[in-house]
């Protein structure tokens, strides 16, 4: 379940009953749960909670998909779906498979972005495309000048700005849905104790301190 409450049809604003009616039809997201791609839906369910943040976000998706944008779309989901698999989002990195393979990306190249550092599917612009959204996402924006001349090497400066404000956008998407437990990332923490057997040392390391000590 999600971590904040769900905003049911009857209460929703006019932008977030209008995005209901087209994602949902005539369902109630809350009682009725479930978009046409597999995923519940929670995402608009919350965000509604808040009118001006819902419209926001959703001006964010209408700005990246807009054919004025002059990044490449390919260029353009690959920093999304690694940004998403990098911040580990399921629901980011999910849904953004199937945008890759919209514009084009193929199959190989979806299943390579867990480890494109080592796949030969890339083009170098790919790469340096890659190569930055890891360290827009996991270096917290330190780049090196020899990723960012790999960049330039092909972008130009619109580009840049364009590929950069959107990746970060999907890197802040992918942290909430992780932190509300949103849609595909509505998952409990794995990292936790594990009980050990009746009767064990609760302290294994303590025997071999005694192995030591002899």
């Amino acid at each position: 379940m999600p971590r904040l409450r769900e905003i049911p049809k009857s209460e929703a604003h006019d932008t977030a009953r209008t995005l209901y009616e087209l994602l949902f039809q005539d369902r109630d997201p809350v009682e009725s749960p479930g978009t046409a791609t597999g995923s519940p839906g929670n995402w608009w369910t919350v965000f509604a909670g808040v009118p001006e943040c819902f419209d926001h976000a959703v001006q964010g998706f209408a700005f990246y998909r807009n054919p004025n944008r002059k990044i490449s779309p390919k260029l353009r989901e690959l920093g999304q779906i690694r940004a998403g698999y990098a911040r580990g989002s399921q629901f980011v990195f999910s849904q953004h498979c199937k945008a890759s393979r919209d514009v084009g990306l193929t199959e190989e190249q979806v299943q390579a972005i867990p480890s494109w550092q080592v796949a030969t599917c890339f083009s170098p612009i790919e790469r340096a495309v890659l190569a930055y959204t890891d360290c827009l996402v996991l270096d917290g924006g330190r780049v090196p000048d020899g990723v960012f001349d790999a960049l330039r090497s092909e972008l130009d400066d619109v580009e840049i700005l364009e590929l950069t404000y959107i990746t970060c956008t999907y890197e802040m998407h992918a942290t909430m849905c992780r932190a509300l437990r949103l849609e595909f990332d509505d998952v409990d923490e794995r990292v936790r104790e594990v009980p050990a057997p009746e009767g064990a040392s609760l302290d294994v390391m303590a025997a071999v301190d005694d192995v030591d000590e002899d």
